[in-house]
């Protein structure tokens, strides 16, 4: 089959078959899919050799390339001993080895490791885990949960509970606990000349009136530090983190760090609450804690926790469980993974290249129509000043177009490449950008 011939054929039996995510199908009849052939760094190529830089990490979970070679040969090591066991009743090496070194780097404080198959499963163990433990504390009033306007921490049914997007949100309401919402220190809401730090304050003066009158019927408040995702990279000061620690351990309420998308380096530090020097009481990792390649996730959290279960009474355990819960092979990934950062010094080589892509994206940070330019670690993002609510659309189009695979949230266009990327790609990315948005905003 030619390669013309194998991308038609690939598209079409994708439509026929394939139900796509976060996808109105329609669409796609006069937006066609884009056939993956194969990757290799940054590039993903289709069947024909056109090839896209992956300037959103393929769901922001990619961090050194695809096909990357290191994690490859450790997955291949792993195939010829153990693919996957049963971890109730089990455990094995690459499990063990890697909650080890996940309770390392937060300096032991969360020692305990939980393991999931995705963020959103995350999120679920962390929100079940909250509410088990202040029952076996004896608090069994503390059943709710806080959140910031405008979160998102995934999409099944207790996640979206605590999710603030009302796209994903609203269909699915008559199906979902309430929970309560406080506002997000998002720093583009801040007024005239107010600081993204005092704005953060002030945000967390709303937090603290919230816990003063609720407190006795919280269990947790859940954020995603420094940077809310799918409300459009809302992005805002680590005061705000410092502040939300102490009045959660003011008024006996749990912090959960949704750092599905932010942790593992994205943010500029390996964990984005450090950037706060706080420890929350529970940490929710997937994305790139693979690199990209299987799905895994962890919720790390601390002795106190931990205790409060450990009982001779199998109702007050946690009883929870995935049937592919701590994957020998996903767990090999995140272990080459954790290499890499060790062995590359990623965390300094990328504020390297945060500078030189910060740099490059100056002419779009200039651009008339461009609002709010902004950068936190690997993650840029900013708002195209349009009125045409087909701009998401459009704009992917033209970028692709110019060989780059970008996925705007409405008006807001968003970088998060892996970090593998070149100076030659990061020029590539930041010259195909400021041509597609001429494009789409003339």
């Amino acid at each position: 089959m030619n390669p013309g011939a194998a991308n038609s054929d690939l598209l079409a039996r994708s439509a026929r078959a394939v139900w796509h995510p976060c996808t109105q199908m329609k669409q796609h009849e006069t937006l066609p899919l884009l056939p993956i052939a194969r990757g290799s760094g940054v590039w993903l190529y289709d069947f024909e050799g056109r090839r896209y830089l992956d300037a959103i990490s393929s769901w922001w979970v990619n961090l050194f390339g695809h096909a990357n070679p290191r994690i490859n040969a450790a997955l291949q090591e792993q195939l010829e001993t153990l693919a996957h066991v049963i971890l109730a009743g089990c455990t094995h090496a690459p499990v063990v080895e890697l909650s080890e070194r996940l309770a390392a780097l937060t300096g032991g404080r969360l020692g305990h490791c939980f393991y999931g198959s995705d963020g959103a499963s995350a999120v679920e163990i962390a929100l079940k885990m909250s509410f088990h433990y202040w029952r076996n504390c004896g608090r069994h009033g503390k059943t709710g949960f806080v959140s910031l306007t405008g979160s998102y921490h995934g999409e099944t049914l207790g996640a979206l509970s605590v999710t603030d997007v009302a796209l994903f949100k609203d269909t699915y309401a008559p199906l979902l606990r309430q929970s309560a919402q406080v506002p997000s220190p998002d720093w583009r809401l801040a007024e005239a000349g107010e600081s993204p730090r005092d704005f953060a304050a002030r945000c967390a003066q709303s937090l603290e009136t919230h816990l003063e009158q609720h407190h006795g019927e919280t269990a947790a408040l859940i954020v995603e530090p420094l940077v809310q995702g799918a409300t459009g990279m809302a992005m805002y000061d680590a005061e705000y983190l410092r502040l939300a620690r102490a009045l959660c351990d003011r008024y006996k309420v749990h912090l959960i760090a949704d750092e599905i998308m932010v942790g593992f380096g994205r943010s500029g530090t390996f964990f984005a609450h450090e950037q706060a020097g706080i420890t929350p009481d529970f940490l929710c990792l997937s994305k790139g804690i693979t690199g990209g390649y299987l799905p895994l996730a962890a919720v790390m959290t601390t002795g106190t926790v931990y205790r409060a279960f450990y009982d001779d009474t199998t109702a007050r355990g946690f009883l929870h469980s995935h049937s592919y819960t701590g994957n020998a092979l996903a767990c090999r990934a995140a272990l080459a993974t954790l290499d890499i950062f060790a062995a590359d010094k990623v965390i300094e080589t990328n504020r390297a290249k945060r500078s030189a892509l910060s740099e490059a994206a100056a002419s779009i940070a200039q651009h008339p129509r461009v609002r709010n330019f902004r950068n936190t670690g690997m993650i840029w993002a900013f708002e195209a000043e349009t009125g045409d609510p087909d701009f998401a659309r459009k704009f992917h189009q033209a970028a692709l177009n110019r060989g780059v695979l970008l996925r705007p949230i409405g008006n807001t266009v968003y970088f998060m490449p892996p970090y593998v990327i070149n100076e030659s790609e990061i020029n590539f990315l930041t010259a195909g950008t400021l041509d597609a948005l001429n494009k789409c905003l003339t």
